[in-house]
């Protein structure tokens, strides 16, 4: 059997969920899986970027970052999501890019991919599990297969024991304030581990 692929989706405006995504390519890619790291497309106005230091430092950090395409949901056996939250559901800007998949949708492509999601947010109850279940409410749409963490694994309670996906507080200095490192290796792990059984399964 090929290695499974892993497409690691994040849309990140502070460096939080970019560093997240980057440690669930490491997870994923130690696990064995073939994987591409890829952003949503920035649809936010310049002029508004350059009046947020730390907004601007993103951009510039992730301008090699391949912009996510319809070819990447279409080639992986599973998509770990990495998004801020924005008033108890994600980002526009993966909305953008969730909507935009109705071609593979309308044609079977989403169905039985295997899926996972980590948020951030400045408070630990800004709305980080509602963000979580928005993303999943619309896989449940795609046909697709959610492998949440739930409690497989110590390392997850030190990471503030979210079982819907790794989450973390993010102070006012820009720093995350839990350590989470672990548990999101092991998110993406397990990811890599049910789409080994699902694409076992189909052939």
């Amino acid at each position: 059997m090929s290695n499974v692929k892993v497409a690691v989706v994040f849309y990140s405006m502070g460096g939080t969920n970019y560093q997240l995504a980057q440690w669930a390519a490491d997870g994923a890619k130690e696990a064995g899986a073939e994987v591409k790291l890829v952003k949503v497309q920035e649809l936010a106005p310049q002029s508004v970027i350059d009046s947020h230091e730390a907004w601007k430092a993103t951009v510039d950090a992730t301008k090699d970052v391949p912009v996510a395409t319809s070819a990447d949901i279409e080639w992986a056996d599973a998509i770990i999501f990495s998004v801020p939250t924005r008033f108890g559901t994600m980002p526009s800007q993966m909305k953008q890019f969730i909507d935009l998949q109705g071609g593979l949708w309308a044609i079977g492509k989403t169905v039985n991919k295997v899926v996972s999601a980590m948020t951030s947010a400045q408070n630990p109850h800004g709305g980080q599990e509602a963000t979580l279940l928005s993303l999943y409410t619309s896989m449940m749409h795609w046909g697709a297969i959610i492998a949440t963490p739930g409690y497989t694994d110590p390392v997850l309670f030190g990471a503030g024991g979210n079982p819907y996906g790794t989450s973390v507080t993010v102070g006012q200095d820009g720093k995350m304030i839990e350590d989470v490192q672990g548990a999101v290796k092991h998110q993406a792990k397990r990811t890599v581990t049910v789409a080994e059984w699902v694409k076992k399964g189909n052939q």
